[in-house]
């Protein structure tokens, strides 16, 4: 089908993300907004905006009755539905296919399958993904869940099967904390996310979070992109993110990236997607896989000039891969610093009006952003408010032009995350890219303690 119109059901850096891309494309594009978010650089520069709600996202966001009337009432054929959100549930990309609206992202049967943990693991086996031992399936408190701790070896990792974000998790030492531990990480998922089923796998002592980038065409065609790091994380939330990875060689990169090319082939997966590996001591053990863009997808962008968003809408509309996995070539280096309206130091979020910005500039630097200066950052949403994003011929290069980025770039009238991002790239272990998962909160916690 031809997209001329597409609805963004999203805010932010990423919906401004998609209509620039739709921009490029020719196609007009429909901004849905909540009351707090009338000013947002989208909604200003889309071809039509639809309010859909209060502040609450779900209210306005999450309401899918609310943004496919949006959808019909200004004749949208497509909704884009970026990251977060309604971009990994399965019902409302049926919904949205029902109403003969194109979604553009994967087929609503795959969202449904890899968002469920247990059944993302499973599949994985047999598309033959490495995985982290564990359970085949959930497990409660039982003779069979002390067998599969023992077969596993402790520590072991008890697992919320429906989400992530570090709810519903717990590691467990050793088999007299089994049960009790079980038991708070069943809870916390059912608080979190109304589903109290657990699952466990074995328990990596210190990794690195790899993931790769794939692209499939829906019809039994898929092609990778690469490997992103992004083990620089808090709280189970990414901080800077590179690509490559300084541990990965050439040779793997090829290696791992066929088997998962390989492996969306086989499920005849459509759209972008990401799959998501712990890596330690030279293995990949697959955690899970995002059935969306990724908030971190401009690095790979930059190191392969493959434009991912448009790739996205054109093959939701029906189109072919437009490149085949021999045409692709990864050159120089890549990082992004999420750029976050909190305080460096406490994290607490910073929201407010904006009295100055000023974007980083110059060979190289990009930046995502939805700010402008006399902009209020409503507090009702997540505080990323910007990713800053720059490319060099080397790593080290890349990260010389980062500094400067960072040095260049001024948001007043809240606290940011600036600083951080900044020590983070004056310490030897970033420096030399020798770090993995527990690394940012070890530094931390060493920082406050000093």
């Amino acid at each position: 089908m031809t997209i001329e119109k597409l609805l963004i059901a999203n805010r932010g850096e990423i919906a401004l993300r998609i209509h620039r891309a739709c921009q490029e494309m020719g196609i007009k594009t429909v901004a849905v907004h909540s009351t707090a978010d009338a000013d947002a650089m989208h909604v200003r520069l889309a071809d039509e905006a639809v309010c859909i709600g209060p502040p609450s996202a779900k209210d306005s966001y999450l309401n899918i009755p609310a943004i496919i009337s949006a959808a019909e009432v200004t004749n949208a054929n497509a909704i884009h539905p970026g990251y977060g959100f309604l971009s990994e549930n399965a019902r409302f990309a049926e919904i949205t296919e029902a109403h003969g609206i194109c979604f553009v992202g994967p087929k609503p049967e795959h969202i449904r399958t890899m968002g469920d943990k247990v059944e993302a693991k499973r599949t994985a086996v047999a598309l033959g993904l490495p995985v982290v031992p564990g359970s085949t399936g959930a497990v409660t408190y039982s003779e069979e869940a002390i067998r599969v701790a023992e077969e596993i070896g402790y520590p072991v990792l008890v697992k919320a099967a429906s989400g992530g974000g570090g709810r519903g998790m717990k590691v467990v030492p050793d088999a007299e904390s089994l049960e009790s531990l079980m038991g708070q990480a069943s809870s916390e998922a059912a608080a979190a996310f109304g589903d109290p089923t657990v699952y466990m796998e074995k328990y990596l002592g210190n990794p690195r979070h790899i993931e790769f980038q794939i692209f499939g065409d829906g019809k039994g065609n898929a092609i990778h992109l690469g490997e992103r790091d992004c083990s620089l994380q808090r709280r189970h939330q990414k901080v800077l993110e590179e690509a490559p990875s300084p541990v990965i060689s050439a040779d793997e990169r090829a290696r791992m990236g066929g088997i998962c090319a390989d492996a969306m082939a086989k499920m005849h997966y459509r759209g972008a997607g990401t799959i998501e590996f712990l890596w330690e001591n030279g293995e990949f053990y697959f955690i899970e896989m995002n059935t969306r863009i990724q908030v971190e997808h401009p690095v790979t962008e930059m190191i392969t000039g493959f434009d991912l968003v448009r790739e996205q809408i054109r093959i939701a509309g029906g189109a072919g891969l437009s490149v085949r996995q021999d045409e692709l070539e990864f050159r120089g280096h890549s990082m992004e610093c999420r750029i976050n309206a909190e305080d460096p130091r406490t994290f607490m979020p910073s929201p407010g009006k904006i009295n100055l910005y000023h974007p980083a500039g110059g060979m190289h630097v990009r930046v995502d952003s939805g700010l402008y200066a006399g902009y209020s950052i409503p507090p009702y949403y997540d505080s990323m408010i910007g990713k800053l994003i720059v490319y060099g011929r080397t790593r080290e290069s890349c990260m010389m032009r980062m500094r400067r980025a960072l040095e260049e770039m001024v948001v007043s009238g809240v606290k940011t995350n600036i600083p951080l991002h900044q020590a983070l790239l004056a310490q030897p272990d970033v420096i030399n890219g020798d770090y993995t998962i527990k690394w940012l909160e070890e530094w931390l916690a060493q920082s406050e303690e000093a």
